[in-house]
């Protein structure tokens, strides 16, 4: 959920941005502005940076969770890395590079890397591996992170009817994000479509998580299902239109998860938008600032996000074999015009159907064909440096295979405890 920014744009002085909306005569309108405003920023484009997340295991007693004063220990103990990514850490655990932008995909790939070995290395002198999945295949459900914000999520998720998902979209899942830049503005209405477009064929070519918690629902991906069991106001897609005002929209209608009161963050118990709140119809006792708008949108969950840049987060996290490709692939489908041009018809059959791709991946045909040919596409137009990775990873979705069954499979044989620890200890 961290990232390090890519281009965007500069930022008047907080004081001044909190008097424009509070001395707003119609602070709605302000809002919205402000956030069309920031959501993409004009250039060039070209740069990458991602994001992998890890679940944390003790690698003598890989069913047990670590503690937060672990957790923290570890993370503090990693040091600075050589391709400076930051290391953050989620609300069970979990463990996160962030890189800084890279010029293209193949530097960014190669930032990673190296610090996914510094990282392996210092973890493992500490009897810890990290264990890149889109969920934690065998431990129990269970935040350990005490923060303020989380609790209160937590009270959110819980009043509004989705405590189960919400706890497990915090503590039990993880992803492979990849950040693009938004590139010029004249192309940001068919860049957003396209990424849009892809999601479905993205979620069930990278799905690494057939169980959760030691359980399966049957689902290809049970981290989009943890998703989709969320408040749809923050986890839905962002409506099609224009991508800076559609993004506008969306937040303006979403509902408010947290508010500020005197110093402590409150969750809010009902459901109430920011529009209501900025229309005074929300029992919090005081307007929003843009300080509120501005957390506001770091509690929006959809699968593609503008942050200045985009942000693709519908990826699970993959074990080290796989996820160089499926970065060199979306980077590839998005950036490249020609496969970016046939990758939207490749896709478009498929564009809408985010819940089957999360439940059944390349069971439905439909997804299947958009999948092969998108990644025998990416294969073909992808950079040398990452070239062999894509075409290796091509040849197993040809195959009708996906790491998520691949997981299953062994699931099956050895047990989720079992693959946990494997994949920790690789």
């Amino acid at each position: 959920m961290t990232a390090q920014r890519l281009t965007t744009a500069t930022t008047p002085g907080r004081d001044l941005i909190e008097d424009a909306l509070l001395a707003s005569s119609d602070p709605l309108e302000t809002a919205r502005q402000h956030v069309a405003e920031a959501a993409l920023t004009d250039g060039p484009g070209g740069q990458v940076g991602l994001e992998l997340e890890f679940h944390l295991v003790d690698l003598v007693h890989p069913a047990r969770r670590p503690t937060w004063a672990e957790a923290t220990r570890l993370a503090d103990g990693i040091g600075p890395l050589p391709s400076r990514s930051l290391v953050t850490l989620e609300p069970g655990g979990q463990i996160e590079l962030s890189t800084p932008p890279g010029g293209d995909v193949v530097s960014a790939v190669a930032a990673l890397r190296a610090d996914r070995e510094v990282l392996r290395a210092r973890l493992r002198d500490e009897g810890f591996g990290a264990a890149p999945l889109g969920a934690d295949l065998a431990r129990p459900v269970a935040r350990i992170n005490p923060g303020a914000r989380y609790q209160a999520m937590e009270m959110h998720f819980d009043a509004l009817g989705c405590a189960g998902a919400g706890k497990e979209m915090m503590t039990a899942t993880a992803a492979l994000q990849v950040n693009l830049d938004a590139g010029p503005i004249a192309g940001w209405s068919q860049r957003l479509s396209l990424i849009r477009t892809l999601v479905p064929m993205l979620v069930a070519a990278s799905s690494t998580s057939p169980y959760l918690g030691g359980h399966t629902s049957g689902w290809h991906s049970m981290r989009q299902g943890t998703w989709q069991g969320i408040d749809h106001g923050r986890s839905d897609p962002v409506p099609k239109g224009e991508p800076t005002e559609a993004w506008a929209t969306y937040a303006l209608h979403a509902p408010v998860m947290l508010v500020d009161s005197g110093g402590q963050l409150r969750p809010v118990t009902s459901r109430v938008s920011l529009a209501d709140w900025l229309g005074g119809r929300a029992p919090f006792g005081r307007r929003p600032t843009m300080v509120d708008l501005d957390y506001h949108l770091t509690t929006l969950f959809p699968p593609v996000r503008p942050r200045g840049y985009v942000e693709i987060r519908c990826l699970d996290a993959l074990p080290d074999r796989w996820w160089p490709a499926v970065a060199a692939m979306v980077a590839t489908l998005v950036d490249d015009p020609v496969a970016a041009d046939e990758a939207a018809d490749l896709c478009a059959p498929v564009a809408d159907a985010w819940q089957t791709a999360a439940r059944r991946g390349l069971e439905h045909p439909l997804i299947r064909a958009a999948a092969t040919a998108c990644v025998d596409l990416a294969a073909r137009r992808a950079p040398d440096g990452l070239r062999d990775e894509v075409e290796d990873y091509a040849e197993l979705i040809a195959s009708g295979r996906t790491p998520s069954g691949e997981l299953r499979s062994r699931v099956e044989q050895g047990g989720p405890l079992a693959v946990l620890e494997e994949e920790a200890h690789a």
